[in-house]
């Protein structure tokens, strides 16, 4: 088995690396019109790694009197006792702490920007106590390297960048339902909320109305953009993934809304794929 520290930050496990890597190119390739400064590619990409960490440690330890009772979570580290609390937080401030000294060289805006982010990635393991659909809260955290990236571009942050992580936050609401749909009746026996059981049977419904929403956004920054035929064909792609992840979840069984989640990359990387060729061309 690997290494403790390497589960908790679920290094073994990058699906969630990805889900945050995907929108924040899309902020950078939009906002430089093509490929960033190198530097600054490498700064976000570290960035999201190095957050996305943090992001688990702090997770785990909100959760820590939950996850013994959920099945998929019940062999985290700090759920049977492998790592305590004080090494899991310490952990956490330890990621974030190399994560702010790495945007030290960047605009301005860029460091003032990390502080909100930092509350954001922090907090959200806690509102699954008290939002009906914390989901909404993630695609914020895992969004908001969109401005950022913005601000490091640009020194701005453009309306188009708002809405590119409004689409985000759809985007996380249907991936995470899909999440959540795996841990329904767990939750419910917990008391823990989330999208699933907050849109109840609707739930599918409510997933396939949040990937609608987020390629018409997506759809309509590419516009203004003036991106064309190959960004259309990335678009024509992420909307097959999500039809594919609805047929997946269709019974809502759970083996299978877990693929849906997982498979979730996909549906980032074509419209990411499609930003890029198109503005390469």
């Amino acid at each position: 088995m690997t290494h403790p520290y390497w589960r908790l930050l679920r290094l073994d496990k990058p699906i969630g690396i990805l889900l945050l890597l995907w929108p924040t190119l899309w902020g950078l390739w939009l906002a430089a019109g093509g490929p960033p400064p190198i530097h600054i590619l490498l700064i976000f990409t570290a960035g999201v790694v190095l957050m996305r960490s943090a992001g688990c440690a702090i997770n785990d330890y909100a959760d820590r009197d939950f996850d013994a009772h959920v099945e998929r979570t019940r062999q985290r580290p700090l759920a049977t006792g492998e790592i305590s609390r004080k090494e899991a937080l310490l952990l956490a401030g330890g990621l974030a702490l190399l994560s702010f000294l790495m945007i030290l060289p960047l605009d301005r805006l860029v460091i003032l920007l990390s502080f909100p982010a930092l509350f954001l990635a922090a907090s959200y393991p806690f509102t699954k106590r008290f939002f009906a659909i914390p989901q909404a809260y993630l695609g914020i955290a895992f969004g908001f390297g969109i401005p950022m990236a913005y601000a490091a571009v640009r020194g701005e942050v453009p309306a188009e960048a708002w809405l590119l992580l409004l689409a985000n936050i759809f985007w996380a609401v249907a991936y995470d339902t899909e999440y959540a749909m795996v841990d329904r009746a767990d939750d419910l026996e917990i008391g823990i909320r989330t999208s699933a059981i907050t849109f109840g049977r609707f739930d599918i419904a409510a997933v396939a109305l949040c990937y609608a929403a987020t390629l018409a956004l997506l759809g309509y920054v590419g516009a203004q953009a003036g991106l064309g035929p190959a960004f259309h064909l990335g678009m024509a792609a992420a909307a097959a993934v999500a039809l594919y992840h609805l047929w997946l979840i269709r019974a809502r069984d759970r083996a299978a809304c877990f693929k849906a989640f997982l498979h979730n990359t996909w549906f980032g990387f074509a419209l990411f794929a499609g930003m890029a060729i198109d503005l390469s061309l």
